[in-house]
């Protein structure tokens, strides 16, 4: 029994054909927005390369362009298909090409959903890309004369301005790195020498943070050095009052503001998905009600249309028993061609062959 079948006279059928001639255009504009999410995407995420670690972060951009591209393509094949079937003659050289078509179709919308769910579940791996980007991006903040790091400084110190962020878990990161450079200390002064004395590794650490790490917005003046020594402020009290710079971390930053697109790019990919399927459904019911229609012989008559010409069951049962089939006639083949005694066999008699001269008839 075939599965929500509708009939359709020749007026429906005209009418659905135009309907989805429009929905089809509409679809094309619905993957260049794809692609432009994509590629607004992979350059948000180009402009912020430098503090991200390198991995699959790009897949997502990459999975929206593709799917664009290839909605365009489709969508307009397909509008060229459904305008064509408002004449039942010309939809006699689309015949053969609209079952594959759906298929392919039906595969493409999938990949939208794919792509949609992906905006959904890459978090963890852009977190950690940030973290492990941040974290060498504030390493090596003092190596301004270093080529291939000098820009780093510039680049955390503008990310740190413009996100209201200090380090990559917080400001307290600043405290276990060395991010003034050995070239602007006095190695002379006992100070200098006392702190690099201080911890094995003998860097110079303090309990500060670069200027960038300041809140404009606070009515005291940036206190960015001994930030844990009361006595070397006057009315401060590190525990209690709040300080007058950025305290969450730019990993947490940056991860709110690229989980806010992806959010809304998963929304829109979503929308897309539903909408295409919804107009692959329409050109379903077209295809069967203008195959049906010539079958019958009569273009000005009635004709049914189907999602699914058997039950979701018989179907599955049907494309199983044809992939088991197909994999039992490759066996066959297999063992027919191994097992075929006229294969491979050397003829040894190409010589003089002894026939007795008896068994030879006379001839009369």
């Amino acid at each position: 029994m075939a599965v929500l079948k509708v009939k359709f006279t020749k007026t429906k059928r005209d009418k659905l054909a135009q309907i989805l001639w429009i929905l089809n255009w509409v679809s094309v504009v619905s993957g260049i927005i794809l692609f432009s999410l994509g590629l607004f995407l992979k350059i948000e995420i180009k402009k912020r390369n430098e503090v991200m670690a390198k991995g699959d972060i790009n897949s997502v951009p990459n999975m929206l362009i593709s799917v664009g591209v290839i909605a365009c393509i489709i969508n307009f094949l397909g509008g060229k298909i459904c305008y064509d079937c408002s004449d039942a003659n010309k939809f006699s050289r689309w015949k053969l090409v609209m079952l594959p078509y759906i298929v392919c179709t039906f595969c493409f919308t999938f990949c939208i959903l794919v792509g949609a769910l992906m905006c959904y579940t890459m978090k963890n791996e852009l977190e950690e890309s940030l973290y492990l980007g941040l974290r060498d991006a504030i390493k090596f903040y003092k190596d301004t004369d270093i080529p291939g790091r000098c820009f780093l400084k510039k680049t955390v110190d503008l990310l740190q301005i413009g996100f209201h962020c200090c380090g990559n878990n917080g400001f307290r990161d600043w405290f276990e790195i060395q991010w003034v450079s050995a070239r602007y200390l006095n190695m002379a002064s006992k100070e200098v020498q006392d702190r690099l004395k201080s911890n094995v590794d003998g860097k110079f650490l303090v309990d500060g943070v670069p200027f960038s790490c300041c809140n404009p917005s606070s009515p005291r003046p940036c206190i960015q050095y001994q930030l844990t020594n009361n006595s070397a402020h006057y009315n401060y009290d590190f525990l209690t009052e709040e300080l007058n710079i950025w305290v969450k971390g730019c990993r947490e930053a940056l991860l709110d503001y690229y989980t806010t697109i992806m959010r809304s790019i998963g929304i829109a990919a979503l929308l897309i998905w539903l909408f295409e399927l919804c107009v692959l459904v329409g050109v379903r019911y077209l295809q069967t009600a203008m195959k049906n229609v010539l079958l019958l012989g009569d273009l000005e008559g009635e004709s049914d249309g189907w999602l699914l010409e058997n039950s979701f069951v018989e179907t599955a049962k049907y494309n199983i028993s044809i992939i088991k089939n197909l994999g039992k006639a490759n066996q066959i083949s297999t063992v027919s061609g191994m097992n075929d005694p006229n294969i491979n066999v050397q003829n040894t008699d190409c010589g003089k062959t002894n026939v007795s001269t008896k068994s030879i008839p006379a001839a009369r």
